[in-house]
């Protein structure tokens, strides 16, 4: 690999099963704290509608790609088995020009393969990390690091990292933590917060993250004090926030053309295409112009690539996005 890469995604790879249960056969209700449930009777044959099954898929395996299809030139670290699940990943990766050097397979290992029971628009994922030997590869130095979901197992993994980041400073790292990385909180990975460029996650996750309250305004300017230069924190229907540590702005979410079909994803377009965004030059305050309409595309459509834009198309609903889509400067 002799070409300098523009954006390198660092985070599990797996196989996403969905799914689609008919809404005769499921329900939801409230459970403990009033979260929402996924019901179905205990110990029946529940008929199903179809099937769909999406290799080469995860948060950062979907960050690469939604780089790649903006035109930056992607790569990914990641894990698989050896297994034939992990042929098909590494085709579709080499199909989307997502440069694979740096996925390792590993003997013995079967790839991460996940269940996804689809509801309506929404879905709950049945997840299962194999444990690989995690180790950080020599990637030169891209231009932007992107690092997401890991497994149980990458708590020294996370240190590698931020040791490759001291010893390269003129990597810009984004990070996109999945659930296990937000359990570890900042202070197990507090070296790892202050060498980060862009940070992503949404108001609950901050309130975790910060064991605060507050709304995304405010949590996106208090994220900023822990080491991020920048922190992004969405808001699902409500928009997104942008804190530059001085400046902070607000950014609503570009209107669906019809209902959501899918949610899977969502989040990933979202972050992906913010830091592509400021890979292609753009300011704070226009990449979160970017950013949503990527997610709204998504949502469109079965799992998390298939509504994946290319730059042209994402301009294209940039000139046509009604008024009132623009980003706001709050301070």
């Amino acid at each position: 690999m002799n070409e300098k890469l523009d954006f390198v995604a660092i985070g599990d790879t797996v196989i996403d099963a969905f799914i689609h249960l008919k809404e005769d056969e499921a329900h939801t209700t409230r459970g403990p704290a009033n979260t929402q449930m996924l019901c179905m009777q205990f110990g029946a044959k529940v008929p199903y509608d179809f099937v769909k099954v999406l290799p080469a898929v995860g948060n950062s395996a979907n960050a690469a790609v939604a780089a790649a299809r903006l035109g930056l030139k992607s790569g990914l670290i990641s894990n698989l088995g050896d297994d034939h699940y992990a042929n098909e990943c590494l085709d579709v990766f080499k199909g989307e020009g997502v440069v694979t050097d740096f996925i390792k397979k590993h003997d013995g290992k079967k790839t991460n393969y996940h269940y996804v029971l689809w509801y309506k628009d929404d879905r709950t994922i049945l997840i299962k990390h194999e444990e690989y030997a995690y180790s950080m590869p020599d990637v030169d130095s891209p231009r932007w690091l992107y690092l997401s979901s890991l497994g149980k197992n990458s708590v020294e993994y996370h240190h590698e990292i931020t040791a490759y980041m001291k010893a390269h400073p003129e990597i810009k790292l984004a990070f996109q933590p999945g659930t296990f990385q937000i359990s570890l909180g900042t202070e197990v990975l507090g070296e790892l917060y202050k060498h980060t460029e862009v940070f992503f996650c949404n108001v609950e996750e901050a309130r975790l993250i910060l064991k605060t309250g507050g709304e995304g305004k405010d949590l996106a300017k208090l994220m900023t004090t822990i080491g991020p230069k920048i922190a992004v924190i969405t808001d699902g229907p409500n928009g997104a926030f942008v804190c530059d540590g001085t400046d902070v702005w607000f950014m609503p979410v570009y209107p669906d053309p019809k209902p959501p079909y899918e949610r899977t994803g969502a989040g990933d377009a979202f972050a992906s295409t913010f830091v592509a965004a400021l890979a292609l030059g753009k300011t704070p305050a226009e990449a979160i112009e970017w950013a949503p309409i990527n997610s709204m595309s998504v949502v469109q459509k079965v799992g998390a690539q298939e509504g994946l834009l290319k730059r042209e198309e994402l301009e294209q609903f940039l000139k046509d996005a009604p008024a009132d889509y623009k980003v706001q400067k709050l301070s």
